[in-house]
């Protein structure tokens, strides 16, 4: 086989790397922001949730995770009598945006923290409400300061969408595999895998900092 008879198995699993890798990012965005102000939240219940969520998702394997959402959960469904099986596309979203959630709430909670203390004494005196605070003065301030950080685990989240081949979804990496293990053209297969991997973290790359220079954009027109 030539070269150029690998790239329509391999663009299909890409395909399905770059929707694990939007979903998940995106979801992991989410989680970030709720388990980072959780953390940052007046209430100790919620407070405590927050905290021991980011420490266990930030102290365990990916893999781990992953293995445990899709084969160990439907067991433990099955002992209560509930079916908690998960589609692969879904239990390898939840992995990823869960770890990814627990590594951005950090992001989320520094910037938060960095925002002047004065800011937040001054909206005080003015009587504003603390979401008023929050969406006024905190977040405007904080998601620029954000953003890089964001970018760079974006980016990490990309590469890490090769751990779900292992539980049968065919994306790059898993279409890869199947390809190596037909031609056993290991050099070709593995340098076409890395090039596009690397292409796809160049957009992915590209698209974060433009989200940034609008972000940069929006603060500076709102003060």
């Amino acid at each position: 086989m030539e070269w150029l008879d690998y790239l329509p198995p391999l663009t299909k699993g890409a395909w399905v790397t770059v929707q694990l890798a939007v979903y998940s990012t995106v979801l992991g965005g989410i989680f970030s922001f709720a388990f980072g102000m959780g953390k940052l939240a007046s209430n100790r219940a919620l407070r405590a949730f927050s905290i021991a969520v980011i420490e266990f998702f930030r102290g365990t394997s990916l893999l781990v995770q992953l293995f445990w959402l899709y084969f160990a959960l439907p067991l433990l469904g099955q002992s209560l009598g509930v079916d908690l099986r998960l589609p692969p596309v879904l239990a390898g979203v939840l992995a990823l945006s869960l770890n990814i959630g627990a590594y951005g709430a950090e992001v989320v909670r520094g910037a938060l923290q960095a925002v002047p203390r004065e800011q937040t004494e001054a909206a005080q005196a003015l009587d504003f409400t603390p979401r008023q605070i929050l969406w006024r003065i905190r977040l405007p301030q904080a998601v620029p300061e954000m953003m890089p950080s964001f970018g760079n685990l974006a980016v990490q989240n990309l590469k890490d969408t090769a751990l779900v081949s292992l539980v049968g979804l065919s994306d790059l990496a898993f279409r890869a595999e199947q390809i190596r293990n037909i031609t056993q053209d290991n050099t070709t297969i593995y340098t076409l895998l890395l090039l596009m991997y690397f292409g796809m973290a160049l957009v992915l790359t590209l698209c974060m900092k433009l989200l940034e220079r609008s972000v940069g954009r929006w603060r500076s027109g709102g003060t």
